[in-house]
């Protein structure tokens, strides 16, 4: 295979990691080659996040406007929305059309005249033949390229079991989703971490589907707090999501074009139930096979992820970014690793990636949103906090909405000074209002500013500078007077008492 022109940069993967890292080399001109085998985007637009979160933001309008209609409609006169998975599937099918093409174009325009001499795109199958040298597998010309320095990001895929066949139609990942052809009468979900309990959500959502969901732990998200996993669980079962907690799964298979599996609980008991359709959700594995990662001596765990620190390999030239790494899979997490990899060797920054102020959404019934530290994470760590916490129906604009299912929780140091640890959000808007907290914690300032600024009113975030205020002991609201609305307390080795403002 001839080799080409030698580059500053290689870049295996075009997902979110990969594509961030190939615009911040071009910002600082440097020669850049991107190599992605399938669809430049990854699954940060097919199969993941925008597929997904398109498909969660019409079950919720449909909800939303179905239970609209049930407040309206008399018992004889009672009407069911009627919409099919062919409108979902069309929607879904405009979202990922509409991004994909400008991704398409912004390539397209980058090879052109003007940018060519620094951006490349290369569609083919990339392997590590050394640390400087990467083979292309193209369909009709392979090529070896040169570069002085490579990144890694090749992202993942959906974790399967050895044990259940998954032929991504009847029993399928969150790949196969897009293969249904009409909305399943009942279907279990395997896995009750955020990908099964938001799939959960959106199929619930429409009302057409009898969902199962099966949790080997005694609650869902077990990595959250437990209010939180508690909220979400009464709003899946008011859905009528089957959650069956404290489960073994011993056997799934298909029988007859349809599901058959058999749960054994901690009490001994065991169920076998049928369904339409299975979707196992039980976590993603890397894409790192046939890399050649062995021949270059990158150190790896097999099956699992690359070994990094703050993006860098056991090999000085060569980075490893997003799900390829043991971090965060989450797509804003992705891109910032893209951009910190590039701008650490080319030597344009020193400052590592934190992540403790990562912000995080889970698309559920309500939206959940999350910054920092949970509670559950400060008791295990030992660590003294004060906390207050809100309900979303002390909001005025959470209650113009009819919205008031949902709560803010705070957690701020245990001294005067009260640096934020972290943020919850559970309700409506939840997304959008952790970000001022965030930048909080990124600055390790305290609660002050945020408290006396002025905010929007009526908005959700007023919720946020009431829970402020509580700490200060200058709210509105005070704690002890409402205190099935609000709560707030100092916790010392996990004991708990509450921080009053009266008395």
């Amino acid at each position: 295979m001839p080799k080409e022109v030698k580059y500053d940069l290689c870049i295996i993967g075009g997902g979110p990691a990969g594509y961030a890292a190939a615009m911040r080399a071009v910002d600082l001109k440097k020669r850049v080659v991107l190599i992605e085998k399938g669809k430049i985007g990854g699954a940060g637009i097919y199969n993941g996040a925008l597929s997904s979160k398109t498909m969660w933001e019409l079950s919720t309008q449909i909800a939303n406007s179905q239970k609209r209609l049930d407040k309206i409609s008399t018992e004889q006169n009672k009407t069911k929305l009627n919409f099919d998975f062919e409108e979902l599937k069309t929607t879904v099918a405009e979202a990922v059309f509409e991004r994909k093409f400008q991704l398409q174009c912004h390539i397209n325009l980058l090879q052109s005249d003007v940018y060519n001499q620094f951006f490349k795109y290369e569609r083919g199958t990339a392997r590590l033949l050394n640390k400087n040298e990467v083979a292309i597998k193209k369909q009709k010309k392979d090529k070896i390229i040169y570069a002085k320095n490579i990144i890694i990001a090749t992202g993942s895929r959906p974790r399967k079991l050895d044990h259940i066949e998954v032929d991504e139609k009847t029993i399928f990942t969150s790949d196969g989703v897009g293969s249904l052809k009409e909305f399943p009468k009942s279907m279990v979900i395997l896995g009750a971490g955020v990908i099964g309990c938001e799939f959960a959500t959106i199929f619930s959502n429409f009302g057409k589907t009898k969902v199962h969901l099966i949790d080997k732990a005694d609650r869902i998200l077990p990595f959250e707090d437990e209010d939180i996993a508690s909220m979400v669980t009464d709003n899946l079962q008011n859905n009528g999501v089957v959650v069956h907690k404290n489960s073994s799964l011993t056997r799934m298979e298909i029988k007859n074009g349809k599901v058959e599996y058999e749960l054994e609980y901690k009490d001994g008991k065991k169920e076998v139930i049928n369904v339409e359709k299975a979707l196992l959700s039980v976590g993603r594995i890397p894409n790192l096979e046939h890399l050649g990662l062995d021949k270059v001596g990158i150190k790896y765990q097999l099956g699992c992820t690359i070994d990094d620190d703050d993006t860098s390999t056991s090999i000085k030239n060569i980075y490893a970014i997003g799900d390829v790494t043991a971090h965060i899979a989450l797509v804003n997490v992705a891109e910032l690793e893209g951009r910190r990899a590039v701008e650490k060797m080319f030597g344009k920054s020193n400052q590592k990636i934190t992540y403790k102020n990562i912000s995080t959404i889970m698309f559920l019934n309500p939206e959940v949103a999350a910054v920092g530290m949970g509670e559950q994470q400060a008791i295990q760590k030992g660590i003294s906090y004060r906390l207050v916490k809100l309900d979303y129906s002390c909001i005025a604009r959470a209650i113009a909405m009819r919205k008031t299912k949902g709560f803010f929780k705070i957690l701020v140091t245990d001294d005067d000074e009260m640096h934020v640890l972290g943020m919850r959000a559970v309700g409506e808007h939840a997304s959008s209002a952790i970000q001022a907290v965030a930048l909080l914690i990124s600055m390790n300032k305290g609660i002050k500013e945020l408290a006396d600024l002025i905010h929007p009113h009526p908005s959700i975030i007023e919720g946020i500078q009431e829970c402020l205020r509580m700490l200060l002991g200058k709210s509105v609201f005070k704690a002890e007077v409402f205190e099935d609305k609000l709560k707030c307390y100092r916790c010392v080795n996990g004991k708990k008492t509450p921080l009053r403002n009266l008395g």
